[in-house]
């Protein structure tokens, strides 16, 4: 068939058409389309094939085809065909084949990419013709290249500590193609394959394993494809290190070569040293502690004795000791002799036999010594017919029926007149205590003289008197005479610092209002002031005060029974974290350990009940008391009352927010509210509990989220600071820090902030502040202590829960031992007290002990109904006598 040359075009384009309709879907690399009966190998087949390519800024890209047999090639870009006037051909032969070849070319522009609108992309594939058929090739994309100058994400400065790991982010701009990440150090490209420290993750960010000293430089991210190259702020990374102490020096020599002396040691903060900004260390470079060297005493004699009676060989002697003083710690002995003789008749020496008169002499004497001792076994037994009597008419078992009642008397028997009548009310009937305060080592202490029995004994031959609830001027008079004594001449003075009361042979109850402390004690005239100045307790080493320093008095009395003196602690009490001890101040002034806890022995004059907030001391002899402990691990932790505390009023534009950290006592919260509401301070957040443990790291305090527009903090640091050893040993009062707000406007009057408090390594709390500074009273009934229920002194029945006479029959229910078990052993296990069985076994009546405990423990909302079931269930047969309800009480 004879086709006319002008129809070639036309035949072509139909033929391509048709061609298109065919497989103008088809997304392959290359795909062929033989003429049926034509020879396949004579089918275009591609030497060179379009290739994906990016418009860089204005500049237009080059597409090339070329084809073996190839009659036609022409371009079809996003399913339109070029012109035929943007081709560029070039024909030639195959010389290995002598087919005809064929190679076009055609150039895209960015205007040409920039028309297609929408999710397709712009492509461009070429199509070749022969005598058998047509080929296809592989489409070839175009895109506009483009890289963005803003990083999605930049590295930031960082400060870290050696060996801790460094990540470095970065995300660089968004651009066409993908840009290449690489990182810079001070401009020296980091290279990860010749360091194994550094690696550069998928997501591109850099990452230090562990830090080290050399890493200490300025990163740059770098992003570049074929268009630009990008670089990211430059981020610091500082590696600093912070300082340790090197090992303790060896104690010095004692200062002092006789007598009490200082010695200290040392530590550097050398191990490693700071560096790059790191934290100096932590505590003391220096500790000393008090040593003391015995001095040599030379002995010295005593002054001689008389003379003896004329011995028989005509002679008499004397004798003296070396003992004034003895010789002790290496001193002389005495020179001389210890033993003088001499002759008694001026050396006539006449022997006499002993005659009439001497037998005489010593029948007498043995007679008198016999008539003594008949005398006061009499004497014995008529105290004892006098106990027995007022036992039966007092304790009568009948007033037992009803349960646990109020005490009520009944008059003496007319056939019993020794038995004390009792008319006054007994919660008013006192006895006071007439004598020194603090008596010499060598004379003989003055006591109490108290009875161990468990019923009323008649009142003694010491000075009585009766009054009413309120303090006599004779009372008053006791307690200025008593605070002229050198033991009490520091205390504070002041009806809030210190109470006092009058006890009979009854007892009572001596508190200090809104502190908790409080005594259970038997007759004396006891004085409590407040806590003192915790720089008055020398501790030594790693010891710190857990209580408050509480006196009462007279000091250095010694007491027939002991009473119970309870005070707050702030310790977490634990064996393995703590070695408590209990410290008593002598009259002369020094402390000693008067109890180690857990090593109690029963015949210590000291016993010491600890729970979690509070601890109850057993104690004989009255004087100044405190808990002191040493931390054994740095597990050790005391609990710190964190308080708020802002002005009620603000007339200037400053705003102040007082944060105390305090020990988590009744006295310590006691002083900090007195001296806020001298202040004008009102309490603006709920106090907080913080654990602060033995790890010398400091406290710090920070102020987070003030609103800019409304306030500005004047804190030019990022956190406040107190050091370990201001808290941790006790010896500064009313521990705060200030921090410092100013109004942008006197309008304003919403406040909300942040405010953290914690300890580095350690326990922490955050306060939320959301109120208003004029009208915002919501925590100000906190500031109100909780009342301790009366007043300060209670004498007699009426400063206890159990009724006097209920306590007497149940002491003489349980106190003999018991074979089945149901004696005061078992009471003290039920009331989770046996771990001081040796104690109680010790002491004249045990279930006396334990019920002055529970007392102290309980008072004054101890609940009668469960010591009542308690004694019920110890399986005694009159058991059911103590079994009560509250109402009844």
């Amino acid at each position: 068939m004879a086709v006319r040359p002008g129809l070639w075009p036309a035949l072509l384009g139909i033929v391509l058409s048709a061609w298109l309709r065919g497989s103008g879907a088809q997304q392959s690399a290359t795909v062929a389309n033989p003429v049926p009966g034509a020879n396949p190998d004579l089918l275009p087949h591609f030497l060179v094939e379009p290739e994906d390519v990016y418009i860089v800024k204005n500049k237009p890209v080059l597409l090339v085809c070329k084809a073996v047999p190839a009659t036609q090639i022409f371009f079809k870009c996003n399913g339109e065909w070029m012109r035929q006037v943007d081709h560029v051909i070039e024909r030639s032969m195959d010389g290995s084949s002598g087919l005809p070849t064929m190679e076009v070319r055609i150039n895209v522009s960015r205007q040409q990419v920039e028309k297609v609108f929408g999710l397709e992309e712009y492509w461009c594939q070429c199509v070749a013709w022969s005598s058998s058929g047509t080929t296809k090739s592989q489409k070839a994309y175009i895109r506009i290249a483009y890289l963005r100058k803003n990083f999605e994400q930049e590295p930031l400065a960082k400060e870290v500590s050696l060996e801790q790991g460094i990540v470095l982010p970065c995300r660089p701009p968004e651009g066409i193609p993908p840009a290449e990440v690489e990182w810079l150090r001070n401009e020296d490209l980091v290279d990860p394959s010749l360091d194994p420290n550094v690696y550069i993750t998928r997501e591109h960010s850099l990452v230090v394993r562990q830090a080290r000293l050399a890493d200490t430089a300025n990163y740059t991210c770098v992003a570049k494809n074929i268009v630009a190259r990008r670089r990211s702020a430059s981020a610091a990374v500082i590696v600093y290190v912070n300082g340790g102490w090197s090992t303790w020096t060896e104690w010095s020599v004692c200062s002092a070569s006789c007598g009490r002396g200082w010695q200290k040691r040392s530590r550097s903060c050398t191990n490693p040293a700071p560096l790059n900004g790191g934290a100096f260390c932590e505590g003391q470079n220096v500790q000393k502690t008090a040593c003391a060297t015995l001095c040599p005493v030379d002995g010295s004699w005593s002054p001689w004795s008389k003379w003896s009676a004329c011995g028989l060989d005509c002679t008499h002697w004397r004798s003296r000791e070396c003992s004034d003083p003895a010789p002790r710690n290496g001193g002389e002995e005495c020179q001389g002799a210890d033993l003088d003789s001499r002759n008694c008749t001026s050396d006539l020496c006449v022997h006499t036999a002993s005659g009439p008169e001497d037998v005489a002499l010593y029948v007498g004497l043995i007679a008198v010594a016999v008539c003594l001792v008949l005398l006061l076994l009499v004497l014995i037994l008529v105290y004892c017919r006098k106990k027995e009597g007022l036992d039966s008419d007092v304790a009568d078992s009948s007033i037992l029926t009803s349960g646990f009642q109020p005490v009520s008397i009944k008059p003496s028997k007319a056939d019993n007149p020794h038995l004390l009548t009792i008319q006054p009310d007994l919660s008013t009937t006192t006895t006071t205590y007439q004598g020194s305060l603090c008596p010499r080592q060598d004379g003989p202490s003055p006591k109490f003289q108290l009875t161990n029995g468990h019923l009323l004994s008649p009142l003694g031959g010491g000075r009585h008197t009766l009054h009413h609830s309120s303090p006599t001027s004779e009372a008053e008079e006791f307690v200025s005479r008593l605070s002229t004594q050198t033991y009490f001449r520091s205390l504070p003075r002041g009806t809030s610092n210190m109470t006092y009361g009058t006890f009979n042979f009854l007892g009572g109850r001596l508190m200090i209002p809104n502190t908790g402390r409080k005594a259970v004690p038997k007759p004396h005239l006891a004085l409590l002031p407040k806590p003192l100045a915790p720089g008055m307790l020398p501790l030594a080493g790693c010891q710190t005060l857990l209580s408050p320093i509480v006196s009462c008095g007279p000091p250095g009395v010694l007491l027939t029974r002991p009473v119970i003196l309870a005070m707050d602690h702030c310790g977490e009490p634990s064996p393995d974290s703590w070695s408590l001890r209990l410290k008593k101040q002598s009259c002369e002034g020094s402390w000693e350990d008067v109890l180690h806890l857990g090593e109690e022995a029963p015949s210590h004059l000291y016993y010491c009940q600890l729970e979690a907030s509070a601890c109850y001391v057993f104690t004989e002899q009255l004087g100044r008391f405190a808990l002191v402990g040493e931390a054994l691990s740095v597990a050790a932790a005391k609990r710190l009352k964190l308080l708020l505390f802002a002005p009620v009023a603000c007339t200037s534009l400053e705003y102040n927010i007082r944060v105390y950290c305090l020990h988590d006592t009744h006295d310590a919260l006691k002083e900090v509210v007195q001296l806020e509401k001298q202040l004008g301070g009102q309490l603006i957040q709920e106090p907080r509990v913080l654990h602060f443990k033995d790890s010398y790291h400091n406290l710090r305090l920070s102020i987070h989220d003030v609103p800019s527009s409304l306030w500005k903090s004047k804190l030019l640091v990022s956190y406040q600071e107190i050091p370990f050893y201001h808290i941790w040993n006790g010896t500064q009062q009313y521990l705060h820090c200030t921090f410092t707000l100013e109004r942008v406007s006197p309008s304003t009057s919403d406040l909300a902030c942040k405010l953290w408090v914690w300890q580095v390594e350690g326990d922490g709390q955050s306060f939320n502040i959301n109120f208003n500074i004029t009208k915002d009273t919501r925590f100000a009934e906190l500031l109100a202590l909780e009342s301790e229920g009366g007043v300060p002194a209670l004498v007699g029945p009426s400063a206890f829960k159990i009724p006097f006479l209920i306590r007497q029959k149940i002491i003489s229910s349980l106190d003999p031992p018991c074979s089945r078990g149901a004696d005061w052993r078992t009471l003290a296990q039920k009331l989770h007290l046996d771990s001081h069985l040796s104690f109680f076994a010790s002491k004249p009546s045990p279930t006396a002990m334990i019920l002055n405990l529970w007392e102290a423990r309980h008072f004054p909302n101890g609940n009668l109904s469960q010591l009542a079931a308690a004694v019920a269930g110890l399986g005694q047969p009159d058991a059911g006598l103590f079994t009560v309800s509250e109402a009844e009480c």
